[in-house]
């Protein structure tokens, strides 16, 4: 074999052994997420919203489901994210979602998605659903802790059930400390348990360093990388009064960007890596465009 088709053999034989690695750096390179919970925007704001979000990078868009809100309103802003690239998943969850008494509030949600879903074409349909239940915020979880857990855990089977059975993508959003807490039965820790049964997690790993971020988020990612699930980073820009080190509040966008990519860089060792979560809209919004952060949206049932 002449010496320049032997090299071009070498060149191709190289090539194609980084194709998997360069398959794998590209698919968790750039994605992102981000959450809205004022859903009345979108009535007058649609076209803002979409324009913005798609300039960021984001693939995904958490909209909380309000009564409020007309379906009509719904379904026009669904399309258009859709039409620019993006899904939309509903967003909903109060604290005591988790206790027993509270399982049917979570089901007609998920209800109330499948049957708008049923009612309106498929660019206007939601792709899936977002639970963000915190019941570590009320008295009884320090009380009852793992009478909690059993019950948090029983509703989250009813939920995640109904909805995909209706075909929704399902998620939640966790902190990144249940890794720390037993499921009930002997399940393994919660954050696996959790993870296990959900096609998703967002983990609320807020910190202002990447390195901390993914830190944070390593035993949910390893769980999630076991058992074939995704799991989303999460970063908060809103003011959270908690301290400064769990925001970008006061920090520049670009050291946000800076730490953003450090996670990537990171969380790119993971087949379960999905991609950072940036919460919240508004306030990334806000930021961006150097004006105050309207009263009433930041999301405050954290």
């Amino acid at each position: 074999m002449p010496a320049k088709a032997k090299w071009a053999v070498l060149a191709l034989t190289f090539c194609l052994l980084l194709l998997p690695w360069l398959f794998r750096w590209f698919a968790t390179e750039e994605h992102k997420s981000t959450w809205l919970w004022d859903a009345s925007i979108i009535a007058e704001q649609t076209p803002e919203i979409i324009a913005f979000t798609k300039e960021q990078g984001i693939e995904v868009i958490f909209l909380q489901l309000q009564d409020e809100v007309t379906e009509d309103a719904y379904r026009h802003f669904v399309a258009a994210a859709h039409k620019a690239g993006m899904e939309v998943h509903a967003l909903n969850g109060h604290a005591d979602w988790a206790y027993t008494e509270k399982r049917e509030e979570g089901l007609a949600f998920v209800d109330k998605v499948k049957a708008y879903n049923e009612a309106s074409a498929p660019e206007e349909r939601f792709t899936g659903i977002q639970f963000d239940v915190e019941p570590y915020q009320l008295q009884r979880w320090e009380q009852e802790q793992s009478e909690v857990i059993a019950e948090w855990q029983d509703n989250m089977s009813a939920w995640t059930a109904e909805g995909k059975e209706a075909g929704l993508y399902m998620s939640a959003a966790i902190p990144f400390w249940l890794d720390g807490r037993e499921a009930a039965n002997g399940g393994g820790t919660l954050s696996r348990w959790i993870i296990n049964r959900f096609d998703a997690v967002a983990i609320m790993a807020y910190r202002d360093s990447g390195q901390q971020m993914y830190d944070l988020s390593r035993e949910e990612l390893d769980e999630a990388d076991e058992l074939g699930k995704k799991v989303w980073i999460g970063a908060e820009l809103g003011d959270t009064h908690e301290g400064e080190h769990l925001t970008f509040y006061n920090k520049t966008l670009s050291n946000m960007d800076e730490e953003i990519a450090n996670v990537f860089r990171l969380g790119k060792e993971h087949s379960s890596f999905a991609g950072v979560a940036i919460h919240h809209y508004q306030a990334w919004y806000a930021k961006k465009n150097g004006i105050p952060l309207a009263k009433g949206t930041k999301e405050e049932h954290r």
